[in-house]
């Protein structure tokens, strides 16, 4: 009788062994025919857009163009443009934002950007009208290439609207993008390398003259 309840038992534990043994087998089968997640790497949304810089000799405008990322909204990446040009160009062009200069905060309301910047923008400028002229323009012409329904801005410093950049190009209205400070596109067969011509400075001093306060 004992003999035979060893046998039992002996069977019964030999059976849980076994199925123990065979659950995980056929778990472990499963494990490895169940498809493996592919990791999907996270890319930001990228778009070209063009920048203006003064040329090296800080006469006019000169168009470069790159790609930036951050582009899921068109706020999140007029931001990264006016970081590119807060960031300065990459060649021999000459930047036109002091580098200090930090964006408080961007609204676009339809055809209208508001941009607020930091104190730094007034304090590090260097002033002069042209030099103002230059970066304002810079601003205004950059963001309504690479926006095209952006047709005008208006500069906020620390939340205020001043009258002036540094005391001579008034900015306490919006500004409406403007050509004439830009580089002349070359004529080909020319051999001579593209400057102003008369009427180039007549419009650039009515610019000045439109957008400057008289001192006295």
């Amino acid at each position: 009788m004992k003999r035979v309840v060893f046998i039992l038992a002996a069977v019964l534990i030999t059976g849980i062994a076994l199925g123990y043994i065979l659950g995980w087998f056929f778990q472990a089968a499963r494990d490895e025919e169940a498809p493996v997640p592919e990791l999907i790497e996270e890319t930001l949304a990228e778009r070209e857009v063009t920048l203006y810089f003064a040329d090296p000799r800080g006469r006019y405008l000169a168009r470069e163009t790159t790609i930036i990322s951050g582009c899921e909204d068109d706020r999140d990446c007029v931001r990264a443009l006016l970081e590119q040009l807060i960031n300065g160009p990459r060649g021999d062009n000459v930047r036109v934002l002091p580098a200090a200069t930090r964006i408080e905060g961007v609204e676009l309301e339809n055809d209208l950007v508001r941009i607020n910047f930091s104190r730094h923008l007034v304090d590090h400028h260097p002033g002069g009208s042209i030099t103002e002229l230059l970066s304002i323009y810079s601003l205004i012409n950059s963001l309504s290439e690479s926006f095209p329904y952006l047709r005008q801005m208006q500069i906020l410093v620390e939340g205020e609207v001043r009258q002036t950049l540094k005391g001579h190009v008034r900015i306490d209205h919006p500004v409406y993008a403007d050509y004439t400070l830009t580089e002349p596109p070359r004529i080909d067969g020319g051999d001579n390398p593209p400057t102003h011509d008369e009427k180039d400075y007549r419009e650039i001093e009515r610019l000045i003259e439109e957008a400057t306060i008289d001192a006295n």
